[in-house]
């Protein structure tokens, strides 16, 4: 089935391992990551041709990547081949809640006995940053760095499957959780990381699960009272 839609821009790959390892593996990464972080607006198109050329690349790496990204949920393609970002209905903003709200908790509580003091120290750095880019109102700095947060915290959970899964839904609310916070600001966003990182230091699982629950649903739950409309 081709692929064939009207051109978008990408900018260049930073240097860094996006540049390393094979063609469709960087532009993979590269797409991925724009995606992740809601560089692309929710049902932004995608372009081979548009790809390849912003990326330097064939058309050939640029089809894997892009079919790569759609078994993932981070793009799809529609009957006629049209390739874009994902745009949410309620239905599917409800059930990605309640698959984060599952599999975060679980992750958070493995990681806790590995939560050493060097651990919690630079999760309160993050969040100070983190807290900063609120009162700034910085949406996009802060989807990036909020996302870092719970990475930095899952990894001590070495459930490499698990944090897979996770990701997953992170690339699907990717660019429309961006577009939320710039659109109603981040007055709203309530800072339950302060609360998980008390609950490490403490060692209180039960309370370390009740913090990510809640930090996980609350801007899901806010796109699903407020909506969006495709890019």
């Amino acid at each position: 089935m081709p692929l064939t839609v009207p051109p978008t821009s990408f900018a260049r790959p930073q240097v860094g391992d996006e540049n390393a390892g094979p063609a469709h593996d960087r532009v993979y990464k590269h797409l991925r990551r724009r995606i992740l972080h809601g560089e692309m607006g929710p049902g932004e198109a995608v372009t081979l041709r548009g790809v390849a050329e912003s990326l330097d690349v064939s058309m050939t790496p640029a089809r894997e990547a892009v079919r790569r990204l759609a078994a993932e949920g981070a793009l799809a393609i529609s009957a006629s081949g049209r390739v874009s970002t994902p745009i949410l209905t309620p239905q599917r903003i409800e059930e990605l809640a309640a698959i984060r709200s599952l599999l975060e908790p679980e992750l958070a509580a493995r990681a806790l006995p590995r939560a050493h003091f060097s651990l919690i120290e630079r999760l309160k750095r993050m969040d100070q940053e983190i807290d900063a880019m609120l009162r700034h109102g910085d949406a996009a700095s802060y989807v990036k760095a909020n996302l870092e947060f719970h990475r930095t915290l899952y990894l001590r959970a070495h459930a490499p499957a698990m944090l897979a899964l996770a990701e997953t839904v992170w690339l699907q609310t990717g660019p429309s959780m961006r577009q939320l916070y710039e659109r109603i600001g981040m007055g709203r966003v309530a800072d339950y990381h302060r609360k998980a990182i008390q609950a490490l230091a403490a060692g209180d699982e039960a309370g370390l699960r009740l913090a990510i629950r809640a930090d996980v649903r609350q801007g899901l739950s806010m796109l699903g009272s407020e909506g969006l409309d495709a890019a």
